[in-house]
């Protein structure tokens, strides 16, 4: 055992409840916490603009609480092997540990990179720090993955364990000599934009900031079941980025709605461990799939007669300033520039609009909400697109389009959601808040004209389905 040990922040930016952290801890005298930017190895699927601005301030805040333990944020860029070495010539580490990332492009760095340390002579183990299951268990009995989320939600509940956790360390034995560091700012992750000052406005980075979520949703998440669809009311728990940066886990949570790490009791407690358990079967998806990113699972559908880029860049740019004349779709997409959040029933209801009434390749909508959330997460963002394009698993058994005015008056019913980011249409009564407007009435509240029908973009998109089905 050497008396050092590294232990590689990645999406674990926290200190408790994190198992590479704690091992560390137990099995040595010394810890420099160090965190790699690396976005070369995870290219194309790099930190868009508004991941950067949260992975700049959780870092921030980690290296804080570190640094009140004793400790510091060790940051570098480029290759890890490299950041490794330099710090074992400083402080004889002998030792690294990090929490699994599953992305494609970081599990075979991570292998290569395991290889080569213990080739190299370092002790080096890596952790589950981020899911209830590890996507290669929760497959079937035959040991094929699953494609549709209700029995795989049945296999978790079947075979449940009461996830592991560790305490919050209250110091960090540091080394006899700090290696060097960069700055934060040499990272240059903040965006050239005013998206720092608008983001800051609505999220608390960290994993300070993920408690206080936490901790409000507690209460809330007993009527989880009946809020969660309306974007008018604040039903949802604000946790996802906080869960896509590690800055707490899935088990942190349930151990919240329920201590002693069993399944939660209550039909809204038990709602929201489902939706969870969606998290964890995008994770199986694309682990099992890896090159869903890119190309849809059901192979149909890489038939499928997309519009061509040069006959729908105007239709793209309107959806993606929220200037399409469909109420619904601009509120969600102006909240989104706005936040960097979109409501999850608004998400669909946009993607259904691009990808069925426009008729836009759903990696278009990917790649955009890839850059503008803060929660952009590879595997929830891949499976959330493809299944309401209808080309990836658990996608319904017909080709379902959402209509957004149905959708926003069943779940905006007064408009109040409309009114907060279409403030256009805040003169509106209720009952016609959600349509689209008439040319005239269009020009005298400066708001656009419905750059299509929704009916007969409808028609179009069930009849390209048809095209593939048969």
């Amino acid at each position: 055992m050497t008396d050092t040990a590294i232990v590689w922040f990645r999406r674990d930016l926290r200190l408790a409840d994190n198992p590479a952290l704690d091992h560390a801890r137990r099995h040595h005298e010394c810890v420099v916490p160090l965190f790699v930017f690396d976005p070369a190895t995870e290219s194309p699927w790099s930190p868009g603009a508004a991941g950067r601005w949260w992975l700049h301030r959780s870092l921030g805040e980690l290296d804080e609480r570190l640094r009140d333990r004793g400790s510091r944020l060790i940051l570098a860029g480029g290759d890890p092997l490299e950041a490794f070495e330099r710090i074992r010539q400083v402080t004889g580490a002998g030792a690294v540990y990090w929490n699994r990332v599953y992305e494609p492009a970081v599990v075979g760095r991570d292998r290569r990179i395991k290889q080569r340390l213990r080739d190299d002579g370092w002790e080096t183990k890596s952790f589950n720090g981020s899911l209830l299951v590890e996507p290669w268990n929760g497959v079937k009995a035959d040991g094929d993955p699953y494609l549709v989320f209700t029995p795989f939600w049945k296999h978790l509940q079947r075979h449940w364990q009461p996830p592991p956790h560790s305490p919050e360390p209250r110091e960090l034995a540091p080394p006899g000599r700090w290696p060097a560091s960069l700055d934060l700012d040499d990272l240059a992750l903040l965006p050239d934009h005013d998206w720092p000052e608008k983001l800051a406005a609505h999220w608390a980075p960290g994993e300070l900031g993920a408690r206080r979520r936490l901790d409000g949703f507690t209460d809330a998440a007993a009527a989880y079941h009946d809020q969660r669809n309306r974007p008018d009311r604040p039903g949802t728990s604000g946790l996802s980025p906080h869960l896509h940066f590690g800055e707490v886990s899935p088990g942190q949570i349930l151990r919240a709605l329920e201590p002693s790490g069993e399944l939660p009791a209550g039909k809204g407690r038990m709602v929201f461990a489902s939706e969870l358990a969606w998290r964890e079967f995008s994770h199986h998806l694309l682990w099992h799939f890896p090159d869903t990113p890119d190309e849809s699972l059901k192979q149909a559908f890489r038939a499928f007669p997309w519009r061509k880029p040069g006959d729908y860049a105007d239709d793209l740019s309107a959806w993606q300033r929220g200037r399409t004349g469909i109420p619904m779709v601009d509120a969600g997409m102006r909240q989104l520039w706005e936040t960097g959040w979109m409501h999850n029933r608004v998400r669909m209801i946009v993607a259904s609009f691009l990808t069925k009434n426009l008729l836009v390749p759903w990696q278009e909508g990917a790649g955009w909400f890839w850059d503008t959330l803060v929660d952009a997460d590879l595997a929830n963002n891949t499976q959330g697109w493809q299944w309401t394009a209808g080309c990836g698993a658990d996608a319904a058994p017909y080709f379902r389009v959402f209509n957004p005015v149905l959708q926003g008056e069943k779940f905006d019913p007064e408009g109040e959601y409309l009114r907060r980011w279409c403030p256009e249409l805040a003169g509106r009564e209720p009952g016609r808040i959600h349509q689209p407007l008439s040319a005239g009435e269009a020009e005298s509240l400066g708001y656009p004209q419905p750059i299509v029908d929704l009916k007969a973009t409808r028609r179009r998109a069930l009849d390209a389905w048809d095209r593939i089905r048969k």
